[in-house]
């Protein structure tokens, strides 16, 4: 983040109309910035170099070296730098590769756009998303690597980050967003997005669906 607590986002997508949409729509929010944009694999790469920002909000059907390519220099360049993946494509085979790569999350477009939002904040203070197909992906995954011992618990660790794990146990105990933010040192605003994402990674409707599922683990 930047001192004025301004999120820098490089935005990469070759569809000019579209772009500006985003463009348009990003801009109404006063904590988002769009530092800089990209219609092609190469240029994506070079900014994210130059512009260094928070996070990459990254078309995946994008002319030269590709979208998933520009991921995969991005990440080698920053491995610290989140990457939001928005794109029409939905193969199981393309989440495999951004899984790999290390992406931090994917959306479809046609996405609300309070839900877009709400995902960058996510994966820029350390959370990821994943739309259901995403999520489905990772679930099977890790199902195919542990054939024999797949329970609920390993389950859950794999699809949450440590952060995640740790606030999903301090809403099992009971606290409130702003308890949690004082038990880990962090802002409130930072624990909201990872609530948000913790429900959406779990299938869970709300706090107390995914406390109950907390409490099962233990």
């Amino acid at each position: 983040m930047t001192e004025s607590n301004c999120l820098k986002i490089l935005l990469v997508e070759d569809d000019e109309l579209f772009r500006l949409g985003l463009v348009t729509r990003l801009q109404r929010e006063v904590d988002l910035e769009i530092v800089a944009e990209a219609n092609d694999g190469e240029t994506a790469v070079e900014l994210a170099n130059q512009y260094l920002p928070d996070v990459v909000l990254l078309d995946i059907g994008l002319p030269g070296i590709g979208g998933v390519e520009a991921c995969r220099q991005i990440k080698e360049q920053h491995p610290d730098l989140p990457i939001l993946v928005l794109t029409s494509h939905s193969q199981t085979a393309l989440i495999d590769r951004l899984i790999a790569i290390g992406v931090s999350g994917y959306c479809l477009k046609g996405i609300e756009a309070e839900h877009l939002v709400l995902a960058l904040r996510s994966v820029a203070a350390g959370a990821s998303w994943w739309d259901k197909l995403g999520t489905t992906e990772i679930y099977a995954e890790f199902s195919q690597k542990n054939p024999i011992n797949t329970d609920e618990t390993k389950l859950i660790a794999n699809l949450l980050t440590q952060r995640e794990q740790e606030i999903l146990a301090l809403i099992a105990a009971g606290k409130t967003n702003s308890e949690i933010a004082q038990v880990l040192h962090i802002a409130t605003g930072t624990v909201r997005v990872h609530v948000h994402a913790i429900l959406q990674k779990l299938d869970v409707r709300d706090r107390t669906q995914a406390a109950i599922l907390a409490l099962r683990m233990n």
